[in-house]
């Protein structure tokens, strides 16, 4: 499937830390800062959406919804959710087709041969289900620039 900019946002149905299962179209009406993390706990992914939920309000008041995406399971996701106290949902790609829909698979994460994980990755889907923000990082370390997220929802 397609994730560039302009391209309709694939939909996906996954389940959040309760087990609850949430898909793309709940959130229409509204820009989606969608984030693609690389395994929940571990450092870098803290960071990311440590800083997603402090700027959680300020993404909220611009008319914006994050949405987290890692291909760990809804157990481990929820022990992470809880210790940051994130506001927004945090979903378990667990087979890594959502993964996969946005072609942000990444192969054999630190040379672990057939673990695969999320590219570090952040999309927008605009009110209207098209991508207008498309960051992808080959580098797992490298978080977002959250001031170009911003200013993109301005």
């Amino acid at each position: 499937m397609a994730s560039n900019i302009g391209d309709i946002a694939p939909g996906f149905e996954l389940p959040d830390t309760e087990l609850k299962m949430r898909n793309l179209e709940e959130f229409k009406g509204k820009k989606i800062v969608l984030s693609f993390i690389v395994a929940a706990s571990s450092p870098v992914c803290e960071a990311e959406l440590c800083t997603l939920r402090d700027s959680w309000q300020e993404i909220s008041d611009l008319g914006a919804q994050i949405v987290a995406i890692s291909n760990d399971g809804p157990f481990a996701n929820k022990v992470f959710a809880e210790k940051n106290n994130f506001k927004f949902p945090l979903l378990g790609d667990y087979t890594s087709k959502t993964i996969q829909d946005y072609d942000v698979l990444m192969k054999d994460l630190l040379h672990l041969k057939d673990y695969n994980a999320a590219k570090r990755s952040v999309f927008i889907i605009m009110e209207d289900g098209k991508i207008g923000y498309r960051w992808v990082s080959e580098d797992p370390l490298k978080e977002p620039n959250y001031e170009e997220i911003k200013n993109f929802l301005k």
